[in-house]
């Protein structure tokens, strides 16, 4: 999913326009992942992006998409746009005696 998702609609509360927008992102992952998966492949994976506009997009994780966009808006952004593709993901053995951390943890 490539799209620009206006923020200012004539007529429509702007918190109600981006809880659609918000509802349609999640609405497009659930679809995704309930597509039969490929033979060799654990699960779907996304590579995000979102900005302003394509050429200003930034790479996102999924798990902190709706957060960036809610930081656009803070920032008065008037549309916003999401760049959603699935790839194929597989899982990753931990190596031996590695500490269990979670990936988002490890923030900078």
């Amino acid at each position: 999913m490539r799209k620009t998702f206006p923020l200012t609609i004539d007529g429509k509360h702007p918190e109600r326009v981006l809880e659609a927008v918000k509802h349609d992102i999640r609405k497009y992952i659930k679809r995704e992942r309930r597509r039969p998966l490929a033979e060799g492949v654990d699960f779907l994976d996304f590579d995000c992006r979102v900005g302003l506009d394509a050429e200003t997009a930034h790479i996102s994780h999924v798990g902190s998409l709706i957060a960036d966009i809610d930081a656009l808006v803070k920032e008065g952004a008037k549309a916003v746009y999401v760049e959603l593709l699935a790839k194929p993901g597989v899982r990753q053995a931990r190596p031996q005696g590695a500490p269990e951390a979670h990936p988002l943890d490890e923030q900078d």
